[in-house]
């Protein structure tokens, strides 16, 4: 990226106002992009962690698998999943209220006696899949803008703040040398005045 400048004092104090406000930005987008490492790393963490429980509780309640072919079909439903957004490092992120499910009412006496327990299970079976999804993408957030914080990051360190730096650099080469051949030239016209005013001494 090419910074645009003239070889003036006006450009000067520009380029210095925006490398002062980069300079100043750099810690701070540094922060937040280690901030957002750690989050990713703790949605990726707990989405995993969610996901091997439902595993393991699946697992759990395979012996009951012959049981479940009794099972009314479309008894249980998820109705609502209620979301409330988080912010994090600056993220609006979702995290999980609650899950409301719609149960279809059925005879107890009629049904066999684990079903009150089989509805119960498949609600935490489906809170458990919910929250699971709600982290990764909560995780997928916080990436996104990790990365678009990183680039900032590279984006000014690497290519910004030297490039200002450089143009600064280069305009004030210009400003000293267009100074010095000012003076250079003054003492020659000065020189010249003198050799002038003795020859006419003369």
């Amino acid at each position: 990226m090419a910074i645009k400048f003239q070889y003036n004092k006006t450009s000067l104090n520009e380029l210095n106002k925006q490398l002062k406000i980069r300079k100043n930005a750099l810690p701070t987008l540094k922060n937040k992009e280690s901030a957002l490492r750690v989050e990713v790393k703790k949605a990726k963490d707990k989405s995993e962690e969610l996901v091997e429980k439902l595993s393991a509780s699946l697992a759990a309640y395979d012996y009951l698998a012959a049981l479940w072919n009794e099972f009314t079909p479309g008894l249980i439903a998820v109705k609502d999943v209620e979301i409330k957004i988080e912010k994090i490092a600056g993220v609006k992120t979702p995290a999980l209220v609650g899950v409301t499910y719609d149960v279809k009412e059925f005879d107890i006496f009629k049904k066999p006696l684990w079903y009150t327990d089989g509805v119960e299970i498949l609600q935490q079976l489906a809170q458990i899949g919910i929250e699971s999804e709600i982290y990764l993408e909560k995780m997928r957030l916080l990436d996104f803008s990790r990365k678009k914080t990183t680039q900032k990051v590279n984006l000014y360190e690497k290519v910004q703040i030297p490039g200002y730096q450089e143009a600064i650099r280069k305009i004030k080469r210009y400003m000293e040398d267009e100074e010095n051949l000012s003076k250079a030239s003054q003492k020659i016209v000065k020189t010249r005045h003198l050799i002038e005013e003795e020859q006419e001494n003369d």
